[in-house]
């Protein structure tokens, strides 16, 4: 008797080679959240890889993924080990060419140790940049998720400097340098680091016809996000009173960014960082500036 393929596996193979046309990857680290939302966004039509550490939310989101029409293959990875995230660039050099990918894994203070967040954060982001160059095309796209901590990291300028510029091998020692840190000094520390690392892997990827670029969210309404607040309640008042747009973000609002930056429309911009924060850092920004000798204290 012969038996009928899943509606799920009939579009696996379709996009994969087997029978069919080679497609274009999404690739999405972190699914869950900002990762699922990005995923959505722009894995239509496409071979869709995602990844995630967490295999039981892996299975879930993939099964939720394939409901609803998508060809996925997940892959468990750890992105703190680079070999993990090797092996996921082998597996996404068999599908076709590299569209995209979306690196959105990584940790929240509430649910790390600072050396653990600065690995997964830091090293992660590192590891991903660097295997999936070899599999840049002209078109492809990389888009890192960092944060707007980033812009409130305190680092020395020669500490900037040498982290701008640093080979892949010598990262984890500058970061054994930079000394111990509090929970929120090593989250900011580690964001501020992910938008430098990606004006550093720009020159590179352009020279294979790619691009790599940086989103840093505000306060979104993901479930890391949501552990954040129920943290500390008082400082989401905090900020969507100081925010000029007032409310919380949505996942589906760092997905469009994606899916502009990663468009042909945005094909001019890359090694540089786009805040989709509400406003807030702007207003942060404001509200020193009175400290500025460089600002007139007249301008309003």
């Amino acid at each position: 008797m012969q038996c009928e393929e899943s509606t799920a596996t009939v579009l696996r193979h379709s996009v994969s080679g087997s029978g069919g046309s080679v497609s274009e990857v999404v690739v999405v680290t972190g699914i869950g959240g900002m990762g699922t939302a990005c995923a959505r966004r722009l894995g239509a039509g496409r071979a869709l890889v995602v990844a995630d550490v967490d295999e039981a939310k892996l299975a879930a989101e993939t099964a939720a993924l394939e409901e609803d029409g998508f060809a996925v293959t997940p892959v468990p990875v750890d992105v703190s080990d680079r070999a993990a995230v090797g092996r996921l660039a082998d597996v996404v050099a068999g599908r076709g060419p590299l569209r995209t990918v979306v690196h959105t894994a990584g940790l929240s203070p509430a649910q790390a140790t600072p050396e653990r967040l600065m690995t997964v954060d830091v090293l992660g982001t590192e590891f991903v940049l660097d295997a999936f160059f070899a599999l840049a095309t002209p078109g492809s796209v990389a888009v890192c998720i960092a944060s707007m901590a980033g812009y409130l990291a305190s680092m020395a300028p020669e500490v900037e400097r040498d982290l701008q510029s640093a080979e892949v091998d010598d990262i984890a020692e500058l970061l054994d340098r930079a000394g111990d840190l509090a929970h929120g000094d090593a989250y900011a520390f580690a964001k501020r680091v992910n938008q430098l690392r990606v004006e550093y892997y720009a020159t590179a990827w352009g020279a294979r016809g790619g691009r790599v670029v940086s989103i840093s969210p505000g306060i979104i309404a993901t479930p890391m996000g949501r552990q954040e607040i129920a943290g500390a309640p008082e400082a989401l008042g905090a900020t969507l009173e100081l925010s000029p747009v007032p409310r919380i973000g949505t996942p589906e609002d760092i997905a469009n960014a994606v899916a502009w930056l990663a468009s042909p429309e945005a094909s001019f911009v890359s090694g540089c960082d786009l805040r989709v924060d509400g406003g807030v850092i702007a207003a942060v920004r404001r509200l020193t500036a009175g400290a500025n000798p460089l600002v007139s204290r007249e301008r309003t």
